[in-house]
């Protein structure tokens, strides 16, 4: 049996019989399940390999067999297989949703394959058109430099860079010549790129399309030649990118990479629409624990499973064992959802702080005890009005997004005290007036434990005059 195969006995017995809403149970249950994150896979056979990864993908190219063989073929030419994943620098942050490709880039690592981590500082001057309605604004040096700076301490929970290559695209595309690229770009049909949809509709409503975008996916390919890879993992959006990767891998007379996309994950905010930094409705993987288990928390009840899919090592028996449990109604949708939580938090920060958010969490929204909660920011200065101290905490960025969270009646004041807490919300008049005058006004002579919650944040009010 296994070593994979081992885990996944010990975790469906202990999902099937235990208690899943109580701490130590949840620990046990985060402590293996996060040991797996770092399992050696190695003892798995090509083709055991190839249904692992096949099984988190949504497109396999060109076969789960031709995975399968193109390991052995490996293995039979004494080289280790290689398999690559290339992010731009855009932002500074590095988020889930970029995860998903990279969590299964971590299982071929743990396979015992060569990984190769690609930061395009030398692509991201132009910007991954994928998807885009209009152009990218052109970044500088600069701003590209201090995007990149902490990629790699930010990816570290996903690799062993021991043994994983981190690289920059820049040391060998800026050695790249002009005769080079036109030998390249000659074989290429200019119908290839344009037969992506989003360049078509950007031509149709008579936008801009520029040479360096349809030449993206090109020099992307220079990557894919560089490493000489067996396999590229990205995103669904990069399918035909990394089709273009293929094509160039054999122009300049290499075996084209085999091609894994993962499903792009919706994000927080349960609009439908992917997770995005231009959306701010994504987990940055810089966030503090407790905001990572807050965020994963807030996710719609039907996103708990495709989130343990893209975002956990669980497999299909044990994500079995919990659906029929929730339908059965053994174990609630909260709790599930709580777990998942632990899971993502524990992948970035371990587990004793994934518990810890949790205990948080808990003492927040459930037992609704706020005083239990450490480390809450703090208002002193009650002369402001409500919405310039909501923005001096940083729970939002505009006056509109102060506006927005009174008029989904998020925004309330909360007083706690031995008889129980009594929540006020306040409406978009309230936000104008000082703090001091609302909570005069507002709370009917109530005293206690006094608090401004912010949608799912929440800040301690310590004056009240």
């Amino acid at each position: 049996m296994t070593r994979l195969n081992q885990s996944v006995d010990r975790v469906t017995a202990l999902l099937a019989g235990a208690d899943l809403t109580a701490d130590a149970t949840v620990r046990e249950l985060l402590e293996e399940t996060t040991q797996r994150r770092g399992l050696d896979l190695s003892d798995l056979s090509p083709a055991e390999q190839a249904a692992m990864i096949a099984d988190r993908s949504q497109e396999l190219q060109p076969s789960t067999d031709a995975l399968a063989a193109r390991i052995i073929e490996a293995d039979q030419k004494g080289r280790r297989f290689i398999a690559k994943f290339g992010i731009d620098p855009t932002g500074a942050e590095v988020h889930l949703g970029h995860a998903v490709p990279m969590l299964l880039l971590s299982r071929f690592q743990r396979m015992g394959h060569q990984v190769v981590f690609i930061v395009g500082d030398m692509t991201a001057r132009i910007g991954d058109p994928s998807g885009r309605s209009d152009e990218r604004p052109v970044l500088t040096d600069e701003d590209i430099a201090r995007n990149l700076a902490t990629y790699r301490e930010q990816v570290t929970p996903f690799f062993d860079f021991d043994r994983a290559q981190f690289r920059r695209n820049g040391d060998w595309l800026r050695q790249v010549t002009l005769s080079k690229m036109i030998e390249i770009a000659a074989q290429i049909p200019v119908s290839m790129p344009l037969q992506r949809e989003d360049f078509r509709n950007r031509l149709e409503a008579g936008q801009g399309l520029s040479l360096a975008e349809l030449l993206y996916s090109v020099v992307m390919g220079l990557d894919s030649v560089e490493t000489n890879c067996d396999l590229e993992v990205g995103g669904i959006d990069q399918f035909l990118n990394m089709q273009m990767c293929r094509k160039v891998m054999d122009i300049c007379g290499q075996t084209p990479e085999l091609v894994v996309a993962t499903s792009l994950i919706e994000g927080t905010d349960g609009t439908g629409a992917k997770m995005s930094k231009s959306k701010s409705n994504y987990v940055p993987l810089t966030a503090p624990p407790g905001e990572i288990f807050g965020k994963i928390m807030s996710v719609p009840d039907r996103l708990v499973e495709p989130y343990f899919r893209a975002l956990s090592e669980w497999r299909d028996p044990e994500l079995a064992i919990t659906g029929e449990r929730v339908t059965a109604g053994s174990l609630h949708p909260m709790d599930l959802k709580k777990i998942l939580a632990g899971e993502v938090t524990a992948a970035v920060h371990g587990v004793d702080a994934a518990m810890k958010a949790r205990e948080e969490f808990v003492a927040r929204f459930s037992r609704r005890t706020f005083s239990e909660v450490e480390d809450l920011p703090t208002v002193s200065d009650l002369g402001q009005s409500v919405t310039e101290v909501i923005k001096a905490l940083g729970f939002v960025r505009s006056n509109g997004d102060v506006r927005r969270v009174a008029q989904q009646n998020g925004l309330r004041l909360v007083v706690e005290s031995e008889s129980g807490q009594h929540q006020v919300t306040l409406n978009a008049n309230d936000v104008h007036e000082p703090l001091s005058a609302v909570v005069k006004n507002r709370l009917d002579g109530r005293t206690g434990d006094l608090y401004l919650k912010v949608g799912r944040k929440l800040a301690r009010i310590v004056a009240t005059d």
